[in-house]
């Protein structure tokens, strides 16, 4: 038993209330990212981005972690940090690429997929600890995302609102007209 209770208190490099705040603010990112997708009822939303920045963030924290264990005994191993990226950006490609639909002749799912990603790369920065980046580039996205989507349908250039004659961004068209749904 007292094995058991010493494994949970196993130390780690990073101290446990830096973990949770890495893992906490890449919740906290992801959820600002999600939230737009939300808004504008896309697909991959909240709880997707939250997983994506939050799992992301975790490989990142692992990453800093194996790199730093004595589990290995005292041998001293070769760990490429690069390699975590690239699963990270290889397994959020795959979740990615599902979101995207190719229907009637028309891509349907790019921004989605690209924010999915994005959220990958918000989350490793988290895990990895660098905050500022993470800040940054979750600010980019929402101004990309909404600010920029903003701008396109107020010019009428918007590929999602263009095909319906829709204009008011986020609201769902009546039975007349069908849904404004936009896998994008």
């Amino acid at each position: 038993m007292g094995a058991l209770v010493e494994e949970f208190g196993h130390p780690t490099y990073i101290s446990f209330p830096v973990i949770a705040a890495r893992l906490l603010f890449a919740a906290l990112l992801g959820a600002a990212i999600g939230f737009e997708r939300e808004w504008r009822a896309r697909p991959a939303g909240l709880r997707t981005h939250i997983l994506i920045c939050v799992a992301a963030a975790t490989f990142g924290i692992l990453t800093i972690e194996i790199a730093h264990s004595t589990a290995f005994g005292t041998k001293e191993i070769a760990i490429d940090p690069v390699r975590a990226v690239e699963a990270v950006t290889a397994g959020v490609a795959i979740l990615a690429a599902g979101s995207i639909l190719f229907t009637r002749g028309k891509v349907h799912g790019l921004t989605t997929g690209a924010g999915m990603w994005l959220a990958g790369a918000v989350g490793l920065s988290c895990g990895f600890g660098l905050w500022q980046i993470a800040g940054l580039g979750t600010f980019l996205i929402l101004v990309v995302m909404g600010l920029l989507h903003t701008f396109e349908v107020r010019l009428g250039i918007a590929a999602d609102k263009r095909d319906t004659g829709e204009r008011d961004t986020g609201k769902k068209m009546g039975a007349s007209g069908g849904s404004s749904r936009d896998t994008r």
